[in-house]
């Protein structure tokens, strides 16, 4: 999950929140990716990895996994802990709105906070460069804030409508559902709703 932020995403900003308690930052992936495993095929993609644990669960079940994120302390730390555990998944330091750079497709990508943070354009940006690496059929698996969640602080809130805009083009939305985030119980600067924000998980085929 990315740091909470309602304009283009600051890369200075975000490498500090890891020189404290970054909210994002827990020890294991977040549930609702768990619970659609069967459906995650590699090669996955984990768009905005953080410290990887997402992408190291899923490397963990035999996935070919590439996580990024350009904050290089995430990265840094992502390396680490894959070396820790005997995992072969990669990660590299690079911007989510520059995908599709190079060759390589995936089947699935995995979003766990990024969408969230982005502007408008930034989002349009962003669907455009999953659109050169999502293999059509594939599908993402995307994690945000809901418009359900109380409050303004925090990342941007997104309503479902909000996604269905987003993919209009190109991809199918198969489904929405509520779903909560979990956070770094250290992380005490926000106060969110109890057992975590309220947030949407999607899972959106590509079409095109």
């Amino acid at each position: 999950m990315s740091a909470p932020t309602k304009s283009p995403p600051d890369r200075t900003a975000f490498a500090a929140m890891y020189a404290g308690k970054a909210p994002w930052d827990i020890p294991g992936p977040q549930q609702p990716f768990v619970a659609v495993a069967d459906r995650v095929v590699g090669p996955v993609l984990d768009a905005g990895c953080g410290t990887g644990e997402n992408a190291l669960f899923f490397a963990a079940r035999g996935q070919r996994v590439t996580g990024i994120d350009f904050v290089e302390e995430a990265i840094t730390r992502a390396r680490r802990k894959a070396a820790e555990r005997g995992l072969s998944a990669q990660f590299h330091v690079k911007d989510a709105l520059t995908l599709g750079d190079e060759q390589e497709r995936f089947a699935s990508v995995i979003d766990c906070g990024l969408f969230h943070v982005l502007s408008d354009d930034h989002r349009r940006r962003y669907v455009q460069a999953l659109a050169r690496v999502v293999e059509p059929g594939g599908r993402l698996f995307l994690m945000c804030f809901s418009d359900a969640e109380p409050g303004t602080d925090g990342p941007r809130r997104v309503s479902r409508q909000e996604l269905h805009d987003a993919f209009a083009g190109g991809w199918e939305v198969e489904s929405v559902e509520p779903a909560r985030i979990e956070t770094n119980p250290e992380f005490t600067d926000i106060k969110f709703s109890e057992g975590g924000p309220k947030a949407w998980f999607a899972v959106i085929r590509r079409t095109g």
